[in-house]
């Protein structure tokens, strides 16, 4: 269809004032606003495995009402024909502290209230762990979280859950994205204060908050008595805390006021959700110091040594602590999943002298770090390596449970996702915060610090150091090529700079050097390009394309000996130096650095 056809099927369905009132001023500029339009209109916003998330915009190519009604009526067949007796399960909606979060839920709820669900829409604000957790707690055929995580201001999104509590992948994923298409016209839907709402429609907010705080604490919280006691004797470590201008607050507090810790310090410039994120340019906290600065001015001004924050929807946790010589370290991902690894792991043991290590499984990432695995083998642990993102982690979870019956003891991504203990699949920075605190309290009273705890596993389990870093790349069509030319008739590099290249794998097309007939063990995924390079000196190096940002990623880490990590830290710089830049040519395709 053409831009002016699209402009015109547009204006028929779309009934909200301010997304008509945008499209009707781009079409009377004329000329003008043609070439505004057809970035709107043209290419239509792609449902996926990560469900959509996009600018807040009229048109097809971005997040508004229309397309919000549209994803949720695909989604809506799609429950009633995979899951069995679907009507007879509710649907659970939550939305985080976004411009349009509210009205996004509110529509998808009037959809589902169309076709007959019971749906159970939280009433405020709740973290994006809250809906995976209802999922299980309630029997829920799917659910919607509505946010777009750490993305900028002007962004938002529409995550998908099914009725086993983990993030949908294929084939559903695509089921979900067929019925959009044959489900485009916007039905009719009732009011949410009409009689058939309201016989339909409940708040699931106080029982699933109380049910949340009670199974963290069971599952999760291990030395209550010792937490409390500090507190009592005035001797409890201070721990600041920032939301990010999100939705963590009052949920953080009540989870680690149930592992009986002392109240975190709170940023007060960040810790209400706000959806304007004033004071940082990027609401995400894995940006490092320039996310945390206000965090570590409260804590400098207060005397503490540790900061946990969430990103704006608080699915996940970062970490800093204040180092001797009076600089903030700012740990990276692959550092807190190993904190918080063995950590969970060693206070599971305790408290289950009697179950076997072989019967209890961890799972990490093919761009994590090797870390986990290392500690898995020692220990005894099965350990699972999956595909980037936690909708694999969380479907992988599950089958470990089911299947193998084992015990999921902890999961994570380099890009500070954490699960911990299985009361939910999907990552959670909620109770990862209370966990964090608790250890951190046995830790001050051994006079360690958390840097302490962290050299501690390197010298038992071995170094492992990683980067991770970034080009923009903003070309999809620049990144294809990028990734034609490293495979091109499968001449994979044999060799980058001084390093030779030992084995190549490549779940884009399902290749993998290393196999006797060549398949990656790993899922083929065609629609995202990720390539891994292993090396004679043991390196690992993936590039990969984001499927969320505009971004091209490199994750490259040695390991070795402890005792070795001058030698393995300057080879690492050294590689990133290098590797990055002859693979990707960035000078040659464009890409741009982040500021940093």
């Amino acid at each position: 269809m053409s831009v002016e056809e699209l402009t015109q099927q547009w204006l028929k369905w779309d009934k909200n004032p301010e997304t008509r009132a945008e499209v009707e001023g781009l079409v009377a500029k004329g000329e003008e606003g043609v070439a505004e339009l057809k970035k709107i209109m043209c290419k239509r916003i792609a449902f996926g495995t990560a469900g959509l998330r996009g600018p807040m915009r009229a048109g097809f190519a971005c997040m508004n009402n229309l397309i919000v009604q549209q994803a949720s009526q695909g989604l809506a067949c799609s429950v009633l024909e995979l899951v069995p007796d679907a009507l007879k399960k509710p649907i659970v909606i939550g939305y985080d502290g976004r411009h349009h979060s509210k009205e996004f839920a509110a529509v998808t709820a009037r959809v589902f209230v169309k076709k007959g669900f019971h749906v159970l829409l939280f009433r405020s604000i709740v973290p994006t762990p809250f809906v995976p957790y209802c999922v299980l707690q309630r029997g829920c055929a799917a659910g919607v979280m509505v946010t777009a995580s750490h993305n900028p201001k002007q962004d938002n999104g529409y995550k998908v859950y099914w009725s086993n509590g983990c993030q949908i992948i294929s084939p559903v994923d695509e089921n979900i994205a067929s019925h959009i298409m044959k489900n485009l016209d916007p039905w009719d839907l009732p009011e949410l204060d009409s009689e058939e709402a309201k016989a339909l429609v409940s708040d699931p907010l106080d029982d699933i908050f109380q049910r949340y705080v009670n199974d963290s604490v069971k599952n999760l919280c291990y030395t209550p008595d010792f937490n409390a006691k500090l507190v009592a004797e005035g001797k409890a470590p201070k721990i600041v805390y920032t939301a990010m201008h999100g939705v963590g607050t009052q949920f953080v507090y009540r989870t680690v006021e149930g592992f009986k810790l002392a109240p975190l310090i709170p940023v007060k410039e960040q810790i209400e959700a706000d959806p304007e994120f004033p004071t940082v340019a990027f609401p995400n906290p894995e940006e490092g110091k320039g996310a945390l600065a206000l965090a570590m001015k409260t804590a400098d001004e207060n005397g503490a040594k540790v900061i946990v924050a969430n990103d704006p929807d608080a699915d996940r946790l970062a970490l800093a602590e204040k180092q001797p010589d009076g600089t903030w370290k700012i740990f990276c991902g692959n550092e807190i999943g190993t904190i918080l690894g063995t950590w969970s792991w060693n206070q599971y043991r305790k408290a289950h002298p009697d179950v076997k290590p072989e019967d209890c499984c961890c799972i990490s990432t093919a761009v994590s770090s090797g870390m986990l695995e290392k500690i898995c083998k020692v220990e005894g642990l099965d350990y699972e390596t999956t595909l980037t993102g936690f909708k694999w982690i969380g479907n992988a979870a599950k089958r470990h449970m089911e299947e193998k019956k084992q015990h999921f003891i902890f999961g994570y991504e380099e890009a500070i996702g954490f699960l911990i203990g299985d009361m939910s699949l999907d990552k959670d920075g909620v109770r990862a915060t209370a966990v964090l605190c608790e250890l951190y309290y046995h830790l001050s009273q051994e006079g360690k610090s958390l840097m302490d705890y962290l050299n501690e596993q390197y010298v038992k389990y071995g170094y492992f150091t990683t980067t991770n870093r970034y080009f923009f790349c903003y070309d999809p069509a620049v990144l294809a090529k990028i990734f034609r030319r490293l495979r091109e008739d499968k001449k994979y590099p044999t060799e980058v700079g001084r390093w030779k290249v030992t084995r190549v794998r490549d779940v884009t097309i399902g290749y993998d050097s290393a196999e006797p007939d060549h398949k990656c063990k790993l899922p083929v995924t065609p629609g995202t390009e990720m390539i891994t390079l292993f090396f004679d000196n043991g390196c690992v190096c993936t590039l990969r394309g984001s499927g969320t940002e505009p971004k091209l990623k490199y994750y490259i880490e040695l390991n070795g000996d402890f005792s070795k990590k001058a030698e393995i830290d300057k080879e690492r710089i050294d590689m990133v130096a290098t590797v990055p830049y002859i693979t990707l040519q960035p000078k040659e395709n464009g890409l741009t650095l982040p500021k940093d």
